[in-house]
């Protein structure tokens, strides 16, 4: 039987670096004018690309061409991790013009990859303090922002809120590069709500009821701001649905994310 989408994993750097890597999945027939590029969680210290094969899956037998990418996650500031991303989706806009297409990327990212992703959407090249060349890596391409960005377990903010997670307050200042007494407006830099902007593309926050780390009332104040400046917003509750649950399509929960983001995807020009 003939498999309805080809693999590949194209590493960015000639001399490898192992998470410096994406996976690409082509559907044997592409029906879909967006592309899908999707970052994983982990509390930016861990997780991998291969969370979302069962996902790409089923967006590739839709018709999307898809990739999912890793970034270092050890020895690295967040700024080194946008790099990685930005080189990423440069990897995966080269792909698509190979292949005939135009680069209409959606980005989708869960928890800390929601986090990276609304950056990678928000923020224009090195703003947040992350090089455009990175071992003899230059992007080929003009930087040019996603088409929409979809986000899971989404914090806008990367400053500390009234009874922050413990653990994710821990993570947060161990990828920063810097001490949050010293200088507090550098951990403001990461705060995706900071660059929502005239070009700041179609949101869509999916929220888990049973979210423990990121609060629904942070959500509401970055919809304000988008409606404000007139930027597209959607936010969704799933009942009875925990942090990250998008990793599978069998559970009711990931079945109706599934179909709203088809929906979603489906109101885009």
């Amino acid at each position: 039987m003939e498999m309805p989408y080809s693999f590949t994993s194209l590493y960015f750097d000639s001399a490898i670096i192992p998470q410096r890597v994406l996976d690409i999945f082509r559907p044997a027939k592409i029906t879909r004018p967006h592309a899908l590029y999707f970052i994983h969680g982990g509390g930016w210290h861990s997780g991998s690309r291969a969370i979302y094969h069962k996902i790409m899956h089923a967006f590739s037998k839709e018709g999307f061409v898809c990739a999912a990418t890793d970034y270092r996650l050890t020895g690295v500031t967040l700024a080194d991790q946008l790099t990685d991303l930005r080189h990423g989706y440069d990897v995966f806009t080269n792909e698509i013009i190979k292949i005939n297409r135009k680069p209409q990327i959606i980005i989708y990212g869960s928890s800390a990859g929601a986090h990276l992703a609304a950056l990678l959407a928000f923020a224009g090249p090195a703003d947040c303090g992350d090089a455009v060349i990175y071992e003899n890596y230059s992007p080929s391409n003009i930087w040019k922002p996603p088409a929409a960005a979809m986000l899971l377990s989404f914090t806008p903010f990367f400053t500390p809120w009234n009874d922050i997670f413990p653990g994710i307050w821990k993570s947060m200042q161990n990828i920063a590069g810097a001490s949050y007494t010293e200088d507090p407006e550098y951990y403001k830099r990461f705060s995706p709500i900071e660059y929502i902007g005239d070009y700041t593309p179609p949101v869509f926050i999916a929220h888990a009821e049973n979210e423990h780390m990121f609060p629904y009332e942070n959500l509401l104040l970055f919809k304000e701001k988008m409606t404000l400046l007139n930027r597209y917003v959607v936010i969704k509750t799933y009942t009875k649905a925990e942090h990250g649950f998008f990793y599978d399509i069998t559970r009711r929960q990931q079945k109706e994310l599934f179909a709203d983001i088809l929906d979603f995807i489906n109101t885009l020009q």
